[in-house]
């Protein structure tokens, strides 16, 4: 049995889907109401102590047991229980997808879904019954630490894959869509305050979230930024005005972790429902601000019954998927599908001949020596090591996959490491090899979640008093029966900063200085040369990237992607990926990025939208990517039938392989004075000489703007002007059809 799936189509703000967990509103209202005044606080907040929650963090506890909350045992209650990602499932050793911007990449909402599914069913075997990984806000800037814990620059394009992801978890298990909303700064997350306008907050930064909700998913999850002044925790304009009655959403909203709120009082009259993950703020300021009328039962009352609700919807789910066993964690099958996802999100930017012939895919029939160098080619280098850090059991290295695939299928083909550090020796290693792949990049110390002194600032004064005596014995007596995990040999080798890094936002987008002069070592020392970039986002390369043939973008691919790398470069699998956002030549043709800001705008313009405003053509546009055959568009065509458009696009393939070709679709309304958006997508299989026809159906969803009279989300009537194109920089076929 899965939960119900409301429908997406209906722009009636308010009233434009059926109410998932109407139906156990009654249930729930009576369980609520059998409940003390103590029990009904007790739902308001986790149920683990902050000291000794945070202690047992700094054990690695967030990888060894899920985090509880609003369990109400008296009346057999189970509450929920939360484990994160988004690249798999944190709770022991558990398969690591490549990350979210990765899948991005692939473009391919039904390979989503089924990652989706893999994840339901491991968060299940780990006990845990909410999944925290569905991260969707947009890429503002590449710069963003946290960049590859999303899917790319377009509010379509994520909001349809993290649409697929919760469809895929919620199989299994109830789904978290995060962080709500314009999170798009990590060093200065706990102190930025972002205002944005009316139109640019509904047309380019929440529409993604809508499109989840109307999915269906369970719970939403507050950012910790403050927004047109008021924090996100707190926001009654986002949880109550837009999340609750404009959008109609009838689900659970949590806090971020630790400090995801300010004021007790606030939080529950603005719509939070439960403060994550432990006892603090509320534990020590709610029943105060109850007393003093700045907060009231009635609130509490709803609250409560959102969340019992919402788990009384899943019941039936989380029944069905109670017994998965421990054996799903990184099974053959799972490891395959991390293997599929990495293969098919590596971007192939340049692939130029030498010698009249493609550097890439390589025959390995061919070639008698390979080096592959590099300071990455050989690191366990899976991303950001903050809260999505998934403990793989095993991490296959871009060498390790080269090497076995090479030893195994090609054994006359000698292949030589070498890391990197003496750009003369790895000169002369290039010189010796009949192909040079460089493995270049970042890691979890370069970009990801920031988790330092400036994390918290002057915020300590929130931290609650000493625990309960009574609580944390109960919380210690709870998490010895389920904190068993051992932490992968990968892992320990971290040493004290085996969960935490440095992460934060990212200073430069360009590779270090010694990473370039590495590159062009190699280059002057073999012609044929591929530089694979390990990334969360954009790499400006172009001081570099005419100096060598062949450029790979492959991400942190995760626990299979050394062996997927080997089967993208050796031809096994077609270079699939396109990118899920733009490279610009220079950072300074990109929006204003300042980590440090406390106060900052946003506005309609990002991304592709930026870059043609200003006339700027990026080094490799949003949507681009090679692939090992080449494709072309040939016709297109744009019907509209009972006010529903509808647009044909018919691809050709000329080469001698088959392959797959993404097409585009973006739509303006030639008065309205918006940017052309990004209104579908899909990737088209196309035989090799042949051609192949893709159809799709618009949701009238994706043509809404705001009208800020009426406040409300509408689509104008009048002539529309459409472009189908391969990319964002692609003139592509422009048609003007009227709705």
């Amino acid at each position: 049995m899965t939960p119900e799936t409301p429908s997406a189509t209906s722009p009636v703000p308010g009233d434009h889907r059926p109410d998932p967990v109407g139906s156990h509103r009654d249930e729930a209202g009576q369980l609520v109401a059998a409940m003390t005044r103590e029990e009904k606080l007790w739902c308001l907040d986790g149920d683990a102590p902050f000291w000794a929650g945070i202690a047992y963090l700094g054990q690695l506890g967030y990888h060894k047991s899920p985090f509880r909350a609003a369990r109400v045992e008296r009346l057999g209650f189970p509450g929920f229980a939360f484990a994160d990602g988004p690249r798999g499932v944190v709770v022991d050793q558990a398969t690591c997808f490549p990350v979210s911007m990765a899948r991005g990449a692939s473009f391919d909402p039904e390979l989503e879904e089924r990652i989706g599914d893999v994840i339901g069913r491991e968060l299940r075997a780990v006990g845990a019954d909410l999944y925290g990984g569905v991260c969707v806000n947009v890429l503002r800037h590449p710069a963003w630490g946290r960049a590859q814990e999303t899917y790319g620059e377009d509010p379509h394009h994520v909001g349809i894959l993290g649409a697929a992801l919760v469809r895929g978890v919620q199989r299994h298990a109830m789904a978290c869509v995060k962080h709500f909303a314009a999170n798009s700064m990590e060093n200065a997350r706990f102190a930025v305050d972002v205002t944005i306008g009316e139109a640019a907050l509904h047309e380019v930064y929440l529409p993604h979230f809508r499109r989840i909700v109307d999915e269906g998913v369970a719970v939403v999850m507050s950012a910790y930024n403050s927004l047109n002044g008021a924090w996100c925790g707190e926001n009654s304009e986002l949880l109550t005005d837009i999340l609750r009655h404009e959008w109609g959403f009838t689900g659970v909203v949590i806090s971020d972790w630790i400090l995801g709120l300010r004021d007790a009082g606030r939080s529950l009259s603005g719509g939070l429902d439960v403060e994550m993950p432990y006892r603090m703020i509320r534990a020590g300021h709610l029943e105060a601000a109850l007393a003093e009328g700045r907060c009231t039962w009635a609130e509490v009352d709803e609250s409560v019954t959102r969340t019992v609700a919402t788990v009384l919807r899943f019941a039936p789910v989380l029944e069905s998927s109670a017994e998965m066993p421990r054996s799903v964690l990184a099974s053959p099958g799972h490891r395959d599908l991390a293997r599929e996802a990495a293969a098919r999100s590596m971007v192939l930017l340049r692939n130029e001949e030498v010698d009249s012939t493609p550097v890439l895919p390589l025959d390995p029939a061919s070639l008698s020596s390979l080096a592959v160098i590099g300071p990455l080619a050989d690191l366990v280098n899976l991303g950001d090591g903050g809260s999505s850090d998934v403990w793989a059991p095993e991490v296959v290295t871009p060498w390790a996959g080269l090497e076995e695939r090479l030893s195994t299928s090609f054994p006359h083909v000698a292949v030589h490491l070498d890391d990197g550090s003496d750009p003369d020796q790895a000169a002369e290693a290039a010189r010796k090899a009949d192909v040079a792949i460089v493995v270049v990049g970042y890691t979890r110390d370069d970009e990801g979640e920031f988790i330092g002194e400036m994390a918290t600032g002057d915020l300590t004064h929130l931290f609650p008093g000493p625990d309960d005596p009574e609580l944390a014995a109960a919380f210690q007596a709870s998490i010895a029966t389920e904190s068993l995990v051992a932490a992968p040999d990968h892992v320990t080798a971290r040493g004290s900063n085996a969960m935490f890094s440095t992460g934060g936002d990212r200073r430069s987008l360009r590779l270090p200085p010694a990473q370039v002069a590495l590159i062009r070592a190699v280059a002057a020392a073999n012609r044929r040369v591929v530089v694979v970039m390990v990334a969360g986002s954009a790499v400006v390369v172009s001081e570099w990237d005419e100096e060598v043939p062949a450029i790979l973008l492959a991400w942190y691919s995760g626990m299979e992607g050394g062996r997927a790398l080997a089967d993208v470069l050796t031809g096994e699998c077609d270079a699939n990926g396109r990118l899920p956002f733009s490279i610009p030549t220079d950072e300074s043709h990109l929006v204003d990025f300042d980590p440090d800001a406390t106060v900052v705008t946003y506005d309609e313009w990002h991304g592709y939208w930026h870059l043609a405003r200003q006339g700027v053509e990026p080094a490799y546009p949003f949507g681009f990517g090679l692939s090992y055959t080449d494709f072309h568009l040939v016709d297109s065509d744009v019907v509209v039938v009972d006010g529903t458009p509808t647009v044909s696009a018919t691809v050709a393939n000329p080469g001698d392989r088959p392959g797959r070709d993404l097409v585009l679709v973006f739509a303006q309304h030639v008065d309205s004075g918006r940017p052309m958006r990004l209104v579908g997508f899909s990737r088209v299989a196309v035989p090799a000489d042949g051609e192949a026809t893709v159809t799709l159906a618009i949701d009238r969803f994706d043509l809404e703007i705001r009208d800020e009279g009426r406040h409300q989300m509408v689509v104008e009537p009048g002539l529309y002007r459409w472009r189908v194109a391969r990319h964002a920089s692609d003139p592509g076929q422009v048609h003007e059809v009227s709705l």
